[in-house]
């Protein structure tokens, strides 16, 4: 974890999170050749349904990811879902394990506000986002959402059982 690095809760629409959000449709654009099309709003992470987190480093927008509340769906969700979305770190921040720091914010957050299994969905060209998330212990689950019928799409969970306490949102130490 870096020293510099600081998280903090923003809405969906927060200048740094659209900056953030831009740069990873970029991304998809890149590798799939494409933008993300699942509907998103940024009432669907406000608290306590959904959280958005901007990380800094130095000052700057670094890292993003976010967590909405999902229940059964005919769009393979299951109660008590929270819908990992946007996670990033920019190519110039990367190895420094922010994207492990927010995941595991994103994950507290979501089973203090009651939520039992976060679930993504991602894609075999991006095979660092499947690495961190089977390294922090995510499995295959049913596929679900925009993406459950596409043939390079990866759905991955993990119940958030036992997780703990909210790490505190100032400067690490």
């Amino acid at each position: 974890m870096d020293i510099r690095a600081e998280i903090r809760t923003v809405r969906y629409d927060h200048p740094d999170a659209v900056a953030l959000t831009e740069r990873v449709q970029q991304e998809y654009v890149l590798r799939y050749g494409e933008p993300d099309a699942t509907p998103m709003d940024p009432a669907h992470f406000d608290p306590p349904n959904g959280l958005f987190l901007v990380c800094y480093l130095d000052g700057d927008p670094v890292a993003t990811g976010g967590w909405r509340a999902k229940d059964a769906s005919r769009d393979g969700h299951e109660d008590g879902d929270a819908e990992l979305k946007r996670m990033f770190v920019v190519p110039e921040a990367r190895g420094r394990g922010l994207a492990r720091r927010v995941l595991a914010e994103l994950e507290t957050s979501a089973a203090t506000a009651g939520r039992r299994r976060m679930v993504l969905e991602t894609g075999e060209l991006q095979p660092e986002a499947i690495s961190l998330y089977t390294s922090c212990g995510y499995t295959p689950v049913a596929k679900f959402g925009v993406y459950r019928d596409a043939p390079l799409s990866v759905h991955l969970g993990r119940p958030l059982t036992g997780v703990g306490a909210l790490p505190e949102r100032s400067e690490a130490r």
